[in-house]
């Protein structure tokens, strides 16, 4: 036989990453058994798989016909082990969760701490990032992730939603900042005052949107202003530090602040105002549907932020 899952795991671990350097380092190999390894598919097959560049590799038109067909043999193979654990009532295997950097210490790392102490043949990996980006393709075997939770506006994509938690944004600063500072009455005047700003996912983050209910009745009435960052950063627990020590204004979600509010550090400013909501959702792809393991993880999400999430308390 000439290929083994090995090869076509291989295959498409090379057509993502597009280098040969880039996964020796993920699969903490050196560059010349990477090499070495695709020379030997190479041969077996007696076709040529890739181009080597200077700076990038690609995959020749066989190479990509290999990839394509991998995908459908790994799905294929992964409702197989479905199929067989969810007869035998096993959870096993690997359980890949991305989630945000603040919210996944918080939160996700000790619920799958948990999780994987009620399933010990799980195989748990939690990766954090504050940048998500979800692939415009379903991304297949080993490399994919089985669920992904985000915070805030969900992109188009083909992965499946699972509402966990309502979470609003907030406009507040500490009380050793607003003393002595102007009076903040409208949004327009955020524009005089410093305010905090989080870079992350290429937003257009220095334009502050709000909706304002008069009196509580009619259509909300949209308001934005274009605020001057007076400190930036793209790690939103430095803004949070920056806001508790008086140093300006910030943005903030709901679940990571609501402490500071309730014991007096922060103060929630123009309550009339209300900015985006940026609710907890939990995104599984729809390769991963039939997962018990995804189904499951989801499963415990979403009774641990129901009905009240931890932020709320009663």
């Amino acid at each position: 036989m000439k290929l083994d899952i090995d090869d076509l795991r291989f295959i498409l671990a090379l057509d993502r990453v597009g280098s040969l350097a880039a996964l020796a380092r993920e699969e903490n190999v050196t560059p010349p058994a990477i090499t070495k390894r695709l020379g030997q598919l190479e041969a077996r097959l007696g076709v040529r798989l890739a181009m080597r560049t200077t700076r990038r590799l690609q995959l020749t038109h066989e190479g990509h016909l290999l990839a394509q067909h991998a995908t459908g043999v790994i799905e294929r193979m992964q409702a197989i082990e479905e199929a067989l654990q969810q007869r035998s009532q096993v959870v096993a295997g690997k359980l890949k969760v991305h989630g945000p950097f603040g919210f996944g210490r918080r939160y996700l790392a000790p619920l799958l701490d948990t999780f994987r102490a009620s399933h010990p043949q799980v195989e748990a990996q939690l990766f954090l990032s504050d940048n998500l980006v979800l692939p415009s393709q379903p991304v297949h075997g080993r490399d994919a992730f089985d669920v992904l939770v985000s915070i805030g506006e969900i992109p188009d994509s083909r992965w499946v939603a699972h509402r966990l938690a309502p979470n609003r944004r907030v406009l507040c600063a500490a009380p050793a900042y607003l003393r002595g500072a102007p009076a903040i009455e409208s949004p327009a005047d955020l524009a005089h005052h410093a305010c905090l700003v989080l870079r992350e996912n290429d937003e257009d983050v220095t334009l502050w949107r709000f909706t304002q209910r008069e009196g509580g009745r009619g259509e909300p009435r949209p308001q934005t202003v274009r605020v001057h960052p007076a400190m930036e950063s793209n790690d939103g627990e430095v803004i949070r530090q920056w806001c508790l020590a008086g140093r300006g204004i910030m943005v903030r979600s709901e679940w990571d602040v609501a402490a500071s509010l309730a014991e007096g550090r922060l103060v929630a400013l123009l309550p009339r105002h209300r900015l985006p909501d940026a609710d907890v959702t939990a995104l599984v792809p729809q390769s991963r549907i039939a997962s018990a393991r995804a189904r499951l993880f989801v499963d415990m999400l979403k009774k641990a932020f129901r009905p009240r999430p931890p932020w709320r308390p009663a």
